[in-house]
């Protein structure tokens, strides 16, 4: 059984990591010498404290989550790929390209099963579909699947799948979701015990990735608008910053300080730092004003969290 203040800090890690990095985005403004603040801004033009389409699509898998279905199942992937169009035609200030080709190309009513084929014929014409888009949203899965790693790794690659058809964007979020997942469950942060789950063809490779992640200098991340060096930014924040007792905080300024798709980063990271630490190692201060789509606040979404473990 995870503890539920565990359970809460998986979204609201997620959450706050997004509002945070959302004023710094590509540049949006100069990170100086001081630690990263909810400045807001960035490239939507958000609120201090207003997390971005990360956070919102984060949402729409874990409403779905929290009704107790199978994510897994045709009905779940339905639910979510409407929640998607719906957030999309609400007019977001901020969506990736990815998402957006994918989104455009259903309609208002799509099933799992349409937004996959959409997906599938976007990465057929332009060749790739391995953007950050589907790592940023994942972590509603773990919780939906604490006890069942091998029904959490199919149920991550389906929902990945919904806008990203790329393999790779599929073992990002398998291997973060079990991340999650481990951090949650023991305490302790370890993306190995996923290779698992991960094709035999491809272990060594992300076993490769994830040493680089850990040894070299999480500057070197950037650009991290590819699945890849997104989930490298990340880990590399999570497992290089030194723990002097603010461990979630200041591995989130770490993320933050790589730059370039510094929401996304800060939010991948701060789903699995809070698994471990915990909503309560979140600031007080950051958990007032953080708020998104759709109308919700923080407290909003630990209940949400809440909802969904099992």
């Amino acid at each position: 059984m995870i503890d539920t203040d565990r359970a809460a800090g998986v979204l609201l890690g997620a959450a706050v990591g997004d509002a945070l990095g959302a004023g710094y985005e590509f540049g949006s403004a100069p990170l100086g010498d001081a630690p990263p603040a909810m400045i807001g801004g960035g490239l939507g033009n958000f609120a201090p404290g207003e997390w971005t389409d990360d956070t919102a699509m984060t949402w729409a898998v874990a409403d779905v989550a929290a009704s107790g279905v199978d994510l897994r199942s045709e009905a779940a992937l339905d639910a979510v790929a409407l929640r998607f169009r719906q957030w999309y035609e609400s007019g977001p200030p901020d969506i990736g390209i990815q998402t957006q080709r994918v989104l455009g190309l259903v309609g208002r009513e799509p099933t799992g099963r349409a937004m996959a084929e959409a997906a599938r014929s976007v990465h057929e014409r332009i060749g790739r579909s391995g953007g950050n888009g589907s790592l940023m949203r994942t972590s509603p899965v773990a919780l939906a699947h604490l006890d069942d790693p091998a029904a959490l790794a199919e149920a991550a690659r389906a929902v990945s799948g919904l806008t990203h058809h790329d393999p790779e964007a599929a073992d990002a979020c398998v291997l973060w979701c079990l991340g999650i997942r481990h951090a949650a469950l023991h305490d302790a942060f370890d993306l190995r015990s996923g290779l698992a789950w991960v094709e035999e063809s491809r272990r060594a490779l992300w076993e490769q990735r994830i040493d680089t992640a850990e040894t070299e200098s999480p500057s070197t991340f950037r650009p991290n608008g590819w699945v890849v060096t997104a989930f490298q930014a990340a880990w590399s924040s999570v497992v290089q910053t030194p723990d002097t007792g603010s461990h979630l905080t200041d591995a989130l300024h770490t993320a933050i300080r790589i730059g370039d798709d510094t929401d996304t980063v800060a939010s991948i990271a701060g789903a699995m730092l809070g698994a471990r630490w915990g909503a309560s190692a979140i600031p007080a201060e950051w958990l007032a004003i953080c708020h998104g789509y759709p109308g919700l606040t923080a407290e909003d979404l630990r209940e949400l969290a809440l909802r969904i473990v099992p």
